[in-house]
């Protein structure tokens, strides 16, 4: 490679080592990062804080990480001082998208297990990820200061995993820092040093980018080939849109700007541009001067596993929540949205998204972030409906399932697979079975831990199955899926009707054999949560025309008969029946008016609590 085609302020190739670290929820990814930080000299210890590259507040609060994070380390190894680019990712199944783009931008892969717990879906899942992008693999042992800490089995079922021995697992303690230069070691010496062209056309991937308020979009790149330097031109290659670079630089964690990019580095780029929609994760960026003939590959778009409406409380916010899931868009590639209307909920968005965290998470952030009140409505999968006619409707929305004669319904199914202790296999293949699940197949990882396949429609899924899979497991199972294809399924929509009027919010597309139960629950929770008027209201549950649950809110009534003590039963019968008359008539003109708190309620997942009616 020729050294002289670099420009003077670029890190040489062989000077680079890019990697990321990848584990399942809870394995002390952060904490190890925050070892490496240290151990490095980029933060001193009176800046340092626990989970030092989580930035979110939420992230901190939870004790997860939910946003991939790049930092560049100097390291000395051999004499030789080498530019370390580290990306921690996310170990959520629900950010899988986040780790596959962090994989891309990477040589190598340090894949973390807790010697406490060992191997979980979600790190065979990362594993399996790694594997395909054709990384170096460096097997770690974390936690090894724990009294619980089993390393001994634990390496042997990590060598058994990736086909090495044993002894080349290596064992940290990011708590203590214990091993964490070895492993800085092993990373100069097994992660190979990226490869591309000096003197070819500049091409960077953006594989990530955020929206600062004062600065504009701030785009995160690793550069293939050729150089990037401050005061060019640049050129998007999918928006044909050219941009002057006011800012070049790397995160070292926090932004330093920097003479240039060159081949294998990782950095950021501020061109003072505003429009969100003109840097998109997985673009190109070239040299406008001198563009690139051909873009690199982009990511896979992530598919919306989950569809839910995020509706603001004043409908006033309507442009403010756009403007934010712009800018929030910016920052999460996997979310998807598009404009809706609801009869009862007003002007919207109905949002994909990857997974139940990941809409507790976007629905968070809007709060947050933007200072807006949301409600959103009952999620649910993509179904493809047939209708007699031959014709095939795509359904995101219950409002959207048509009522003519349908011939089929097919409904997303996902390959979960599930790791815990063999002691609870019984346990979850009941609670699979119940979930319409059907067995794939079963390995022991060891002799006390298996491995179970199974295919399970994603509806099931998208609700309380993880919550229930670990109260019978006793938190000791893990779950991973995605997605495999569709299939047919018996399913109608369980509409709600006020009053004999439909509310949409609430209806939903359920299977056959849980139709009832969701009609009655439904039916039980509103009549809790709508206060009594001056008529009776009746909720009913309906499939079509067909009635399936009723409850009935009990009309105000003033005691007419206060005034009668004593008298003739015909007296009292009389004030009786005028009263109902009136009733009858307020029915007529009277509407039942849902409150917003009902409806948040109504379509969370908790149960309801009778004392707050």
């Amino acid at each position: 490679m020729a050294r002289t085609a670099l420009p003077p302020h670029a890190t040489p190739p062989e000077r680079i080592r890019n990697f990321c670290i990848i584990a399942h929820i809870d394995h002390g990814k952060s904490t190890l990062a925050d070892r490496m930080l240290q151990l490095t000299g980029i933060v001193d210890s009176r800046a340092m804080r626990a989970q030092y590259l989580d930035r979110m507040d939420i992230e901190r609060e939870r004790g997860i990480t939910i946003k991939s994070q790049a930092v560049r380390m100097p390291w000395e190894s051999a004499g030789v001082t080498y530019a370390i680019n580290m990306i921690d990712t996310p170990g959520h199944v629900d950010f899988t998208y986040e780790v596959s783009r962090s994989l891309a931008a990477c040589e190598g892969a340090v894949l973390l297990v807790d010697a406490a717990q060992g191997i979980e879906a979600q790190t065979l899942a990362n594993l399996y990820l790694a594997m395909e992008n054709d990384l170096a693999i460096i097997p770690v042992l974390n936690k090894i200061d724990l009294p619980a800490a089993q390393p001994e089995k634990y390496a042997a079922e990590l060598a058994g995993l990736i086909g090495c021995e044993p002894e080349d697992c290596l064992r940290v303690s990011g708590k203590t820092g214990a091993g964490v230069e070895a492993l800085l070691d092993e990373i100069v010496r097994q992660v190979p040093q990226p490869v591309g062209d000096p003197a070819a056309p500049a091409r960077a991937m953006i594989f990530d980018s955020v929206y600062d308020t004062y600065r504009g979009v701030v785009t995160y790149v690793r550069v293939v080939d050729g150089d990037l330097n401050p005061r060019e031109r640049i050129l998007m290659m999918s928006t044909k849109a050219t941009h002057e670079l006011l800012e070049i630089g790397v995160s070292s964690p926090e932004p330093e700007p920097s003479k240039g990019l060159g081949v294998g580095e990782v950095g950021y780029l501020i061109t003072g541009v505003k429009d969100v929609r003109q840097s998109r994760v997985g673009d190109t960026v070239t040299n406008a001067s001198k563009p690139a003939a051909a873009s690199l590959g982009g990511y896979r778009d992530p598919k919306p596993m989950v569809f839910s409406g995020l509706y603001p409380i004043d409908g006033s916010d309507y442009p403010d929540l756009r403007d934010a899931l712009d800018k929030l868009k910016l920052n999460d590639a996997a979310l998807v949205y598009e404009p809706e209307t609801s009869a009862a909920l007003g002007f919207g968005f109905r949002c994909g998204f990857l997974g139940l965290l990941h809409l507790e998470i976007v629905r968070e952030r809007l709060e947050r972030e933007f200072g807006l009140d949301l409600i959103s409505t009952q999620p649910n999968v993509v179904y493809e409906v047939t209708l007699e006619d031959r014709r095939v409707l795509t359904v995101t929305n219950p409002s959207e399932y048509p009522d003519g004669k349908i011939a089929e319904v097919r409904e997303p199914v996902v390959r979960a697979t599930i790791l815990a202790p063999s002691e609870f296999i019984g346990a979850i293949m009941e609670l699979c079975q119940s979930k319409r699940g059907s067995l794939r197949g079963m390995d022991y990882l060891s002799e006390d831990r298996v491995e179970m396949r199974y295919t399970l429609p994603l509806a099931e899924i998208v609700f309380d199955f993880f919550d229930q899979l670990k109260s019978r497991t006793r938190g000791y199972a893990s779950l991973d899926y995605e997605a495999d294809g569709d299939q047919a399924a018996d399913l109608v929509k369980v509409d709600i009707l006020l009053q004999g009027e439909q509310v949409d919010a609430f209806s939903a597309i359920v299977h056959k054999d849980r139709a009832y139960s969701y009609g009655v629950e439904m039916a039980g929770k509103l009549r809790k949560l709508i206060p009594r008027q001056q008529f009776e209201v009746p909720i009913q549950a309906a499939i079509g025309s067909r009635i399936i649950a009723r409850e009935t809110i009990r009309a105000i009534r003033k005691d007419v008969l206060a005034k009668c003590y004593g008298g003739d039963i015909t007296r009292k019968r009389k004030l009786l029946e005028k009263q109902k008359e009136g009733k009858k008539r307020m029915k007529m003109v009277g509407r039942v008016e849902v409150p917003q708190e009902a409806f948040i309620a109504a379509l969370s997942s908790e149960p309801v609590d009778p004392k707050k009616k």
